[in-house]
């Protein structure tokens, strides 16, 4: 009497997974495909990749994309997935600053908004202020609220998701802050991340293959994250990926976390545009002019960015993606850094292994919108 449950909750699960490879087939293509291709390539029959993309059809998640050249006959009919089945949102928390983004299945950029206000995170009202500011970008953007999937959330702060807290947030001078405070009025789906874990996410999602990543984020701060295959490694303390304090210079320029010789006192954007008043377009136009102080200063950077990302190497012996908005302004000089690699690194003939984000404008956004979109995609 119980082996009959057992075996249909088998042929259930068979199918699951047998609908599950037909859709991601379709959905990792490069481009829109016929179903005989998806039954030669997944070594399955004709009739049961027929009756899976009807179901897929159905339920809205792909549809017809054009026929294939004709040979004399019938054209077969390409299938798609269908990108804007559903929607995520990913929502950035910095001081007095929101910026939200909404994304589609393959997270392309379907919205943007920067948002600056006035508003403290320890304010009594600050959840109904996000929850407002939320449902005004759904509906600028159109949103049909039963294809939103979630609502993801990224901070610049250590984060234990186990206790729900945001356990300390530097640049924002708060401590052991409840997320519950800070999200109980959104009426939808929420998952808190930090900002470097979001990046890192994002750029690994987005590279095939690329099993293991370290995310170097560097914008006012320098933080990170590591990602083995795909997940997160914590550490014991919800700490590691905090690249901005490893010591690259002993005894050298001082950090806002009271040490000396961080990674972050060398390499952060104020570096290059605060201290010395000026804009990073503006520092980086007076190096392509030839101001002898500027390259310097650069010089430094790149040196000593070149020690963080040796050593991340050497820790973790996997590819290092630098992320954040300076990602954008060091591309002539990648070149560069991969050469000032090679000469630090005993092993590798070349700094290969460097790379500039892929979206170096709104990395952080992207991962934090891309947990709901994969947290759908497992689900099919």
């Amino acid at each position: 009497m119980t082996e009959k449950p057992m075996l249909e909750e088998t042929l259930t699960e068979r199918r699951r997974r047998t609908r599950s490879s037909i859709y991601h087939y379709l959905y990792s293509a490069e481009a829109p495909c016929a179903k005989q291709k998806i039954a030669a390539d997944l070594n399955l029959s004709l009739p049961t990749v027929y009756q899976n993309l009807t179901e897929l059809a159905e339920a809205g998640l792909i549809d017809y994309a054009g026929a294939q050249p004709s040979s004399g006959g019938r054209p077969a009919m390409n299938l798609a997935v269908v990108a804007g089945a559903r929607v995520s949102v990913g929502v950035s928390i910095t001081e007095h600053r929101l910026r939200f983004i909404l994304t589609d299945l393959k997270l392309n950029e379907l919205g943007y908004k920067d948002v600056r206000h006035g508003k403290n995170l320890t304010d009594g009202d600050y959840s109904e202020f996000l929850a407002a500011e939320l449902e005004c970008f759904l509906d600028e953007q159109g949103v049909d609220r039963a294809r939103l999937l979630g609502v993801g959330l990224t901070v610049p702060a250590v984060v234990s998701l186990d206790t729900g807290t945001m356990v300390f947030a530097p640049t924002l001078n708060l401590y052991n802050i409840p997320f519950e405070r800070l999200l109980h009025a959104i009426p939808y789906a929420t998952h808190p991340e930090n900002d470097g874990t979001s990046g890192g996410f994002a750029e690994w999602f987005s590279s095939p293959g690329e099993r293991n990543l370290a995310y170097l984020s560097i914008e006012d701060g320098v933080g990170g994250a590591v990602l083995v295959n795909g997940a997160q490694f914590i550490g014991n303390n919800n700490r590691s990926g905090e690249f901005g304090h490893m010591c690259v210079h002993p005894g050298g320029l001082k950090c806002v976390c009271g040490r000396r010789g961080c990674l972050e006192a060398y390499c952060t954007a104020t570096r290059l545009s605060d201290q010395l008043g000026i804009t990073l377009r503006d520092f980086f136009a007076g190096v392509e002019e030839g101001r002898a102080e500027y390259k310097r200063l650069l010089g430094d950077y790149l040196e000593h960015l070149a020690i963080g990302v040796h050593n991340i190497r050497q820790a973790l012996d996997c590819d290092v993606v630098i992320g954040g908005f300076m990602a954008k302004f060091l591309e002539p000089y990648l070149p560069a850094l991969r050469d000032m690699l090679t000469e630090l690194d005993p092993f590798d003939t070349n700094g290969g292994y460097l790379h500039l984000s892929r979206y170096p404008r709104h990395a952080a956004l992207m991962g934090a919108a891309c947990y709901y979109v994969k947290k759908f995609l497992d689900s099919i």
